[in-house]
């Protein structure tokens, strides 16, 4: 009994890897690549799941301390997914903490960004910019704006979801 106690992970940990599992869940949703034309890449794929735990982490921002701790489990896990992905493709282990910083800079840089482009929102012009750089690749084919109206889209579902029910680790997303 007391064991179990000691064993079992923070409610913080649970939820935080539930969000991360369910935004992983989300972005390989097949529309994102199918009709929005995100290239179902590494590349894609790693700008998919950031936008998503970047949405979550958004939501938790200044929530309080529970909210925060639960932010953090969401990225630890996001992280942690990174890391076993490298493992899996074959990365060496010399050269996965490499690949790990690298990615953690770009993520930060990501979240910068995506910062900047929401705050004009509801003018889109900066989000679209964004989202053509990252998840586009700044290629010139897609339906970017598809992908800015799901940002919308989830940013508001987000928002309307309470609280608690993310602490707990449940998200509802939107159609993409």
């Amino acid at each position: 009994m007391f064991l179990d106690r000691l064993l079992k992970p923070r409610p913080a940990k649970a939820a935080g890897a539930k969000l991360y599992a369910s935004a992983v869940g989300q972005a390989r949703s097949a529309a994102f690549y199918r009709d929005f034309g995100v290239r179902d890449s590494m590349e894609g794929r790693f700008e998919l799941f950031s936008l998503h735990v970047i949405f979550l982490i958004e939501r938790l921002k200044g929530q309080g301390e529970a909210a925060a701790e639960t932010s953090q489990a969401v990225f630890d896990s996001y992280v942690k997914g990174l890391d076993d992905a490298f493992r899996e493709i074959g990365v060496a282990d010399t050269s996965v903490g490499k690949k790990m910083k690298k990615l953690a800079g770009a993520f930060y840089g990501r979240l910068k960004a995506y910062d900047e482009a929401v705050a004009s929102l509801p003018e889109n012009t900066a989000l679209i910019d964004f989202l053509a750089r990252t998840a586009f690749e700044e290629r010139a084919e897609g339906d970017v704006a598809a992908l800015a109206a799901y940002v919308a889209s989830a940013r508001g579902m987000l928002a309307d979801q309470s609280l608690d029910a993310l602490l707990q680790g449940d998200v509802t997303w939107p159609n993409p």
